[in-house]
């Protein structure tokens, strides 16, 4: 992940104070255990600033609006307490070369600064300080204590103290092509460490872009470049530094995903730096959640089928024993029509089938007499048969979980991959679900009730060739508001038979009749969002929604279905019009 360097700090900050200020801050949230958001309003305009000490992701910018959770951050309150209403005046630099932004709040515009908010963004160690005018820090969003770090501790009460200086000398104008030379080429290093080394204010980022620019390979020693090449590099020294003095940015993306506000290398312009910052480290993190909350979800979806899938063969296994129940009755019937027959201490007795004929040897216990060995038998009939009467059932409930775990599984699948904040959030629907249903625990209590999202929706959605719009649930609880609130009379709604998948929508109009080409073209891609993904064809079932029903009590996601009519989909195809679709 790129880290927000001191460049692209500089651009931020600069958008910031050239938009933003004044601004009144109208109410304070934060998100989670590393950003808060503060609400500004200017005369013309009102957005939230997002202050983030995420060790990766620290930064500063306007983003997207808060969700609307319950905030019980002790550090937020204190904001909202000290600075609720007051007026954002001034976004300064604590020192010159520095990530530390100073957020001054005064009663109104060019009135002294009652409070400060230190920004600083510093990597692992970032952080968001307020302090008072005295310098005296009255909250922070990570407090650092002495036993923590001798060196800089961080307490509520104690005299705030700047970050210590980075070493390497300041970069500047005014200094000359030759000193600037003498002092990169003083010991003979790969250029792209020589620079880091020697100045501040450098990152790894801009001193490859730097280099690509001056079109040097960023291992090429510094006793190796040429005059022109040196030439060349001083060039795009000076015009970094020239970019940094006049605040004239140029945010854009770069091929490999990454972005530069000095638009060295961009492969197309960003709207602003702060649009620019907000979306690429809302992805980036979106991302990494994503990941290993898949991961999770995967993991636990495993162990939980491996473990019914055993449940359900040992219950298999007992039945099957089960059904040896009459073939005891029959050999104690047997052994009691042929009493006769049996001597003291026999050991088994061998009888004509009472149809067949054929012979049956039957085990006897030599303790017992006859009588005694068919009662045994009748027993043994007994118990095999009270044992199948309540094995079915247990086994019914285990094979309809499996069902329904399967069922979550093809959700899980469809998010194969990271690609728009919707895939997280179907991802994190996923989680809540298997809260709710007892499959995972969530001690914090940290997501979500299905409520307070229940209205919000992002199906998948495709057209048919005659563009008519497809539906796609993309978990259970979009399968059931898909099916159960948002299809009406009109439209034709698609499963595949016996396969676990999603539930998908044909939306047709009032006396629209689909063709042929349609009907295939939703089976398809219900054969591919299905357990079936790999397969060459797969049956699929579609009825109209009136003719779909919620069995009492069923889990999310299941549902039974009549009149209806089969056609087979094919995967493959349903891929194809995917990827398609993912290229427009």
């Amino acid at each position: 992940m790129q880290p927000v360097d001191y460049t692209t700090f500089q651009a931020i900050c600069a958008e910031l104070r050239q938009i933003w200020l004044p601004a009144r801050l109208e109410q304070v949230y934060q998100r989670d255990r590393y950003t808060v958001c503060l609400a500004l309003r200017t005369l013309n305009q009102r957005g939230w600033l997002t202050l983030s000490w995420h060790p990766q992701a620290a930064r500063m910018g306007i983003g997207e609006p808060p969700p609307r959770t319950p905030d019980t951050f002790t550090f937020s309150q204190q904001l909202r307490h000290q600075l609720g209403n007051l007026a954002l005046v001034a976004i300064e630099p604590l020192a010159p070369w520095e990530r530390v932004a100073d957020l001054q709040f005064a009663r109104r515009p060019g009135e002294a600064a009652l409070w400060h908010l230190l920004v600083e963004i510093q990597g692992n160690y970032s952080n968001v300080v307020l302090t008072n005018q005295d310098n005296i820090i009255v909250t922070a969003a990570h407090q650092v204590s002495s036993q923590q770090s001798s060196v800089r501790p961080i307490q509520t009460g104690q005299t705030y103290e700047a970050p210590p200086h980075p070493a390497g000398r300041t970069p500047s104008l005014d200094e000359g092509f030759d000193r600037w030379q003498e002092r990169l080429s003083l010991i003979p290093d790969p250029l792209r460490r020589a620079l880091i080394k020697t100045y501040r204010g450098l990152s790894s980022a801009l001193v490859l872009s730097m280099l690509q620019a001056a079109e040097l390979s960023p291992d090429q020693t510094t006793d190796t470049l040429t005059s022109k090449e040196w030439a060349r590099l001083f060039d795009r020294w000076q015009t970094w530094l020239k970019t940094l003095n006049a605040e004239e940015f140029q945010p854009g993306w770069l091929a490999q995903g990454g972005y530069t506000v000095l638009g060295w290398g961009a492969v197309r312009p960003a709207e602003s730096v702060q649009q620019m910052i907000d979306r690429y480290y809302t992805d980036q993190l979106n991302h990494q959640e994503f990941t290993q909350l898949r991961h999770q979800i995967s993991q636990r979806l495993a162990n939980l089928l491996k473990k019914l899938s055993q449940k359900a063969q040992g219950f298999r296994d007992r039945l099957q024993q089960s059904g040896e129940a009459d073939d005891y009755r029959e050999k104690a019937d047997l052994l009691m029509a042929h009493l006769h027959e049996w001597q003291p201490g026999m050991k088994q007795i061998q009888l004509a089938d009472f149809e067949t004929g054929q012979p049956v040897k039957i085990p006897l216990d030599p303790e017992k007499n006859a009588v005694q060995n068919a009662q045994a038998l009748y027993k043994r009939h007994q118990k095999l048969k009270r044992s199948k009467d309540a094995i079915e059932p247990l086994l019914a409930d285990v094979e309809a979980e499996i069902n329904y775990l399967e069922q979550v599984e093809v959700g899980i699948n469809q998010v194969d991959r990271y690609r728009t904040s919707d895939d997280l959030d179907s991802l994190e629907e996923i989680r809540e679900e298997l809260i709710q249903q007892g499959y995972l625990e969530d001690p914090e209590q940290k997501y979500r009730s299905s409520a307070s999202n229940a209205n919000q929706t992002n199906f998948l959605r495709y057209r048919t060739p005659n563009q008519f719009e497809v539906l796609i649930g993309r978990n259970n609880r979009q399968n059931d508001l898909l099916t159960f609130r948002t299809a009406n009379d009109y439209d034709l709604w698609f499963h595949t038979q016996e396969i676990p998948g999603s539930h998908v929508l044909l939306r047709l109009d009032p006396g629209a009749v689909p063709d042929e080409v349609d009907l295939q073209f939703t089976a398809d891609l219900a054969a591919y969002y299905s357990r079936a993904r790999q397969s060459d064809q797969a049956p699929v079932v579609y009825t109209e929604p009136k003719q779909v029903f919620k069995p009492k009590g069923a889990k999310p996601g299941i549902a039974i279905y009549k009149q209806e009519r089969i056609i087979w989909g094919q995967p493959q195809k349903g891929r194809s019009i995917v990827e398609s679709a993912e290229a427009l």
